[in-house]
């Protein structure tokens, strides 16, 4: 079963789909910031079957995208969140990232936990996570586990 749902619109022009499976649009941009630009080689993985996909378009335009799934009964994970370049700093990434905790609490989680990558910590911390353990590696890039409890 292949689904999209048009979750959100609001006046500029701003609208959020949700895809049960790996849309083009969510593909290309995991591409090109995941692939090409950080060069990370093993970007697609089995959990794409097995999550629901964000994806924000500016006037019909993909600008950012991330993925989330459950892990334990009552927290989920939020991955892959990206934004083409042209739209960085304009808080994107946060309106994505609050997207995705407000469907996932809507599904019952209490948590949401992510893989953050050890330079992004910063933002995470800002929308309201904290870090849990130890950095590790993901191909050859530093990461860390960081949690929030959704209220």
């Amino acid at each position: 079963k292949k689904y999209a749902i048009i979750m959100k619109r609001n006046g500029d022009n701003m609208e959020i789909k949700a895809y049960d499976f790996l849309h083009n649009d969510v593909y290309k941009i995991r591409d090109e910031v995941f692939v090409i630009e950080q060069e990370f080689k093993e970007e697609f993985d089995e959990i794409d079957n097995n999550c629901i996909h964000l994806a924000m378009y500016d006037n019909e335009r993909a600008i950012a995208i991330c993925r989330y799934y459950p892990v334990s009964e009552n927290t989920y994970a939020i991955g892959r969140i990206a934004v083409v370049k042209d739209y960085r700093q304009k808080g994107i990434g946060s309106k994505i990232v609050l997207e995705a905790e407000n469907c996932v609490k809507n599904l019952g989680a209490e948590y949401a936990t992510l893989s953050a990558q050890v330079r992004a910590k910063e933002f995470y911390k800002k929308l309201g996570y904290t870090p849990e353990g130890e950095e590790y590696f993901e191909e050859y890039c530093p990461h860390i586990k960081m949690k929030k409890k959704l209220n």
